[in-house]
């Protein structure tokens, strides 16, 4: 008892068993990695010259870049009116929507990518519709190309950029863009004035989730892309498998963290909101720049002063809906969004009901031929089992790691709390195929590589992360007078925390605990590298079928993947359900 008051003096203890396994598994190897990259003791650049001294390398360093680029473009320039639109929804139709994009979010990207074959694939539904119709006499290049590659990453990663925007858009006071259109602004004028500067943040961190992530990509160009497509985290991982040479993987490795990190010190410092307030001034100095145009400006604005205020107010009394086109195309922009993220899943959902012998839209008969061999191949069946319990386990050490680790944050400094939410959550901040490199070299010092225990720990440090962020937000709700006034009825820490704290947080617990089985669930990139020969995931078994066959029971495996997501939904809306009605059943009655 003792300890555990001493503990409850001193919360920042509580991060430590998150902290240990992240720096065994990945804070040391990636230290190492760094100092094998320079050759270490002996200390010279010479890993990095063979990497740019090979042309090859630079120029897929370069298209590794340009991919991201305009993949981030793309789905900033879909993403951003797309929140825009959700947030200015009714309530229902905003939830509805806000679920429509967590769901291809939740979704396994492999199952993703895999249905972007089917769709896209010379014998894929585009190609089978054209032929049936007599418009094309063979099928179109329309896989294996750039414009593929861009297609999958969009529809993988567009729900990350609109989810921070619709998070930073709904903060957003809507009285500032009635404030300015009552001093005559007009609407694209107080949206670009006014709402656009409000959610540079929303923009910023969209856009740096999204271009880092895409730096690591590696299932999505290797399924979709051609040969001159590849990106860097196909060589690494190449590298990896074939040879031994750890300074050439660690300066490939460290040139892509590079890269990472300077786009993470560009957007990532500041994102309060800041260039908002500096929007303005930036245009004044723009128009100042040449004083004949400035003073042209203002006397054609002096000019037009009395028109705009009649203008106004003839605006200002006039019965609303001036027209009904923007509301028409923003719905009609919202709906093809919407068909462009969840067509894909469900096609392959009815398509795994096909009777025939091989995948067919529409199907000609319903049949559970692909469930029963599924089901009935053992090779399938041990994969799903070996995720099942990798997952798990997983999900068990995260939760108790991440749950501690977010109740010592919430009562730590802020200074402190953000360094070490920094360092807690830096395996889902870079790409991935660096965090598989550094835990690949951590298990081999372990003596773990390639076996369960070996890709748990691997799985576990990403898996933190998300049970961190998901019990924090619990946390940021939770009013820690409750605990005082616990305490001061004798009850101690651990029967404060057991009776008082855990009931307030367990849905966030809960989806904590779902999140991290999902991630441990569709890993792939890191599980492939620290798995070995002989392991088998899902995940790894779906990439070997689709990669030497298109065998119809991918899809049956990918409707059930898709469905797993769901049922997750299910559980966090029931354990939140239940969570409130008996806070509602725990409060007084009214005095009468």
């Amino acid at each position: 008892m003792k300890t555990l008051r001493e503990i409850g003096r001193m919360p920042i203890a509580l991060t430590g068993p998150a902290l240990a396994v992240l720096l065994v598994v990945f804070g040391i190897p990636i230290a190492q990695l760094f100092l094998t990259s320079f050759n270490a003791p002996a200390f010279s650049t010479a890993n990095y010259k063979a990497f740019f001294g090979q042309p090859a390398n630079v120029r897929v360093l370069f298209q590794t870049i340009e991919i991201s680029m305009v993949a981030t473009a793309i789905c900033l320039l879909i993403g951003y009116p797309t929140a825009y639109l959700i947030v200015a929804a009714s309530k229902r139709l905003r939830i509805a929507l806000i679920l429509f994009v967590i769901i291809p979010y939740l979704t396994s990207g492999l199952v993703r990518t895999y249905a972007w074959i089917v769709i896209l694939g010379d014998h894929g539904l585009i190609n089978n519709l054209l032929l049936d119709h007599g418009l094309i006499s063979s099928p179109l290049l329309l896989i294996y190309n750039r414009m593929a590659v861009y297609i999958g990453m969009v529809h993988i990663m567009l729900p990350m950029m609109i989810l921070p925007l619709v998070s930073v858009m709904m903060g957003i006071d809507k009285s500032v863009m009635a404030a300015a259109r009552s001093m005559g602004a007009r609407p694209f004028t107080a949206f670009w004035r006014v709402f656009f500067p409000l959610s540079m943040p929303g923009v910023r961190s969209g856009s740096l989730l999204v271009f880092v992530i895409c730096l690591g990509f590696y299932i999505t160009p290797a399924a979709l892309g051609g040969l001159g497509d590849a990106m860097l985290s196909t060589f690494i991982a190449a590298e990896v498998r074939s040879s031994f040479d750890m300074g050439r993987v660690a300066a490939s490795a460290f040139v892509l963290l590079a890269i990472a990190i300077v786009m993470l010190s560009m957007l990532g410092l500041d994102l309060s909101g800041t260039s908002g307030r500096t929007a303005q001034p930036s245009l004044k100095a723009w128009s100042g720049l040449s004083p004949s145009f400035g003073v042209m400006k203002r006397y054609i604005g002096e000019c037009f002063i009395s028109y705009r205020a009649k203008r106004w107010m003839a605006q200002l009394y006039r019965a609303g809906g001036d027209s009904r086109w923007p509301q028409l195309v923003g719905t009609m922009f919202l709906a093809l969004v919407m068909f462009y993220l969840l067509f894909p899943e469900v096609l392959v959902v009815i398509m795994s009901f096909s009777a025939g012998k091989y995948l067919e839209f529409p199907p000609a008969g319903f049949s559970l031929q692909w469930y029963v061999s599924f089901f009935g191949d053992s090779s399938w069946y041990s994969a799903t089992w070996t995720s099942i319990q990798i997952g798990i386990v997983v999900a068990i050490v995260s939760t108790i790691f991440g749950t501690l680790a977010a109740y010592g944050l919430s009562r730590t400094l802020p200074r402190l709390r953000g360094f070490l939410a920094m360092l807690i959550l830096t395996p889902n901040t870079i790409p991935v195929i660096v965090v598989g490199v550094a835990t690949y070299l951590g298990l081999v010092k372990l003596g773990l590589l390639g076996s369960i225990s070996g890709i748990v720990l691997a799985h576990t440090i990403g898996a933190i992360g998300y049970v961190v962020v998901i019990v924090s937000a619990s946390l940021a709700n939770f009013d820690p007078q409750l605990e005082q006034a616990a305490m001061s009825m004798r009850a101690g820490p651990l029967q404060t925390f057991m009776r008082v704290t855990l009931p307030l947080i367990r849905p966030g617990i809960i989806g904590g605990a779902g999140f991290a089985f999902l991630h441990s669930f569709d890993e792939f990139v890191i599980t492939s590298l620290v798995g070995g020969i002989s392991m088998r995931t899902l995940p790894l078994k779906m990439w070997e079928d689709i990669r030497h066959q298109i065998d119809p029971t991918i899809s049956a495996v990918a409707t059930l993947l898709i469905l797993l997501p769901l049922f997750m939904l299910m559980i966090l809306f029931i354990a939140g359900w239940r969570s409130t009605l008996g806070l509602q059943r725990s409060r007084p009655a009214p005095a009468t």
